[in-house]
């Protein structure tokens, strides 16, 4: 089933090819050429997915990710951008990307991050009631999860990475088990996505005080005792 995208690149030349390419795929594809434009877009239709650009005029596209993620949106969005240096790639991350790619990309990968990261957002499987590591449960069914009692307010991506932590408590889970488990990804993304989510869920699971519940294992993984 093809997906709603909205586009936001000012290369026309790029806009041509890429926006080919996807439909060829079977995606319905939408363009924004400017930053004010695609703000605009994603507040009066519905997306699946955007593909973003940085480098933008009117408004550039770090700051059109800051501003639909500051009103509440969940669209997921992949950045891609000629800016590859990594601080600019965990600047994107933390500006709220679900994915950062540099250009060029064929469309056939950027179709299978798309795929990877709607897959990662789907709400995981029913299983018991409730996970249980130290203070923090999880439930699958309910797609909930709480710290001490408390409820903790989590996203998709954020949930379903707590939610393998708790499942393999007391063991190290690794980077690649993260990006096979909550991304679908069976390859590398060439950036350090996991590490910038893992970051985004501690701060959450130590929102109301409290030691930090996930440890890491330098170079390997992450893990959350039972």
């Amino acid at each position: 089933m093809g997906l709603h995208l909205l586009l936001v690149e000012d290369d026309a030349a790029l806009v041509a090819m890429l926006g080919d390419d996807m439909r060829a795929l079977g995606h319905d594809v939408a363009v924004a050429t400017d930053g004010r434009s695609a703000i605009e877009a994603v507040a009066h239709d519905r997306f699946d997915a955007m593909i973003l650009d940085l480098m933008l005029p009117e408004v550039d596209g770090l700051s059109v990710l800051q501003r639909i993620r500051q009103d509440g949106m969940n669209l997921p969005v992949i950045v891609l951008t000629a800016l590859g240096r990594p601080v600019e790639k965990v600047e994107g991350l933390d500006a709220g990307a679900d994915d950062y790619v540099v250009k060029p990309v064929i469309a056939a990968e950027l179709n299978a991050r798309l795929n990877a990261i709607l897959r990662g957002r789907r709400q995981p499987a029913q299983e018991g009631d409730t996970l249980r590591a130290g203070d923090i449960v999880v439930s699958p069914a309910r797609f909930r999860a709480w710290r001490d009692g408390k409820a903790v307010d989590l996203g998709k991506i954020e949930f379903n990475l707590l939610l393998e932590l708790v499942r393999n408590r007391d063991s190290i889970v690794t980077r690649a088990m993260l990006l096979e488990k909550v991304w679908g990804y069976d390859f590398e993304p060439g950036t350090n996505l996991v590490d910038v989510h893992i970051r985004r869920l501690r701060s959450k699971l130590m929102a109301e005080g409290g030691p930090d519940p996930i440890s890491t294992v330098r170079g390997v993984g992450y893990m959350v005792p039972g």
